[in-house]
Order: C-alpha cells, then structure tokens, then sequence
C-alpha cells in the first residue's frame, strides 16, 4: 500500500524549482545566463547573470508565505558577505578586474508558490 500519494520533494528540488522559475523571469528581463550554483570554500551564488555590461550575482529566496516576513530578508549580513567573497572568486577566475568591472547583488523573492516575483536590484552594498 502507497502511503503518499506524491513524491516529497527535498529543500534542493525545491530550491533548484525555484531557482530555475527566477532564471527565467530574468532571462525573460533581458538578462544572459552565465552561471549556476557556484560554489566556493565561502559559499554559493545561485544564479550569475549579465545585464548589458554589468554581472550580476543573484541570491534567490522564496517563502511559502509572507506572513513571518519577506523572503529578501532571509539575506542576512553574514549571508551578504559570504556572497561578496564568492563572487569575487568567480570574477578572478574569468581574471577579470575587480576595480574596472562593473558588477551589482541582485535579490530574487519569491512568494505565493512563483506567482509574486520580487527582483530587488543592488539588494547587497559592499563595505
């Protein structure tokens, strides 16, 4: 006998859903995808895109509700900074100048099972 009817997904499936609906409405915003999910010893990028001349590192969020608050508050300080250190990882690996390349933190916040989409650019200020 079948207990579940419907296979239970994991945070990763569900993250990796989620992360994929954001690539796209971005895609679908004139953006070019250049990267997913990298990794580094300081931590992860979900998605790193290009706008026009600029890179774009993106953080994506989402929360079944808003009730406890938005997702695009579940970046924290200690989160931003680990974003910080692992994009400048990815741009020294394309050797590309920190100084001379334009590049911005984007937040992606999801709500309402992808039906409320929220791209807060230059969510993440450095220093």
């Amino acid at each position: 006998m079948k207990l579940f009817s419907q296979k239970i997904k994991n945070k990763r499936e569900i993250g990796s859903h989620y992360e994929t609906l954001a690539y796209q409405y971005l895609i679908g915003q004139g953006l070019q995808l250049l990267d997913r999910n990298m990794n580094c010893r300081f931590g992860e990028i979900d998605l790193i895109m290009k706008d026009g001349q600029t890179f774009v590192f993106v953080e994506v969020k989402y929360r079944t509700s808003s009730s406890f608050g938005h997702a695009a508050e579940m970046v924290t300080y200690q989160k931003s900074q680990k974003l910080i250190k692992t994009a400048m990882v990815w741009l020294k690996k394309q050797s590309l100048s920190i100084e001379q390349t334009s590049f911005r933190f984007d937040v992606i916040a999801i709500h309402k099972n992808g039906q409320d989409i929220n791209w807060i650019k230059n969510a993440i200020t450095q220093g």
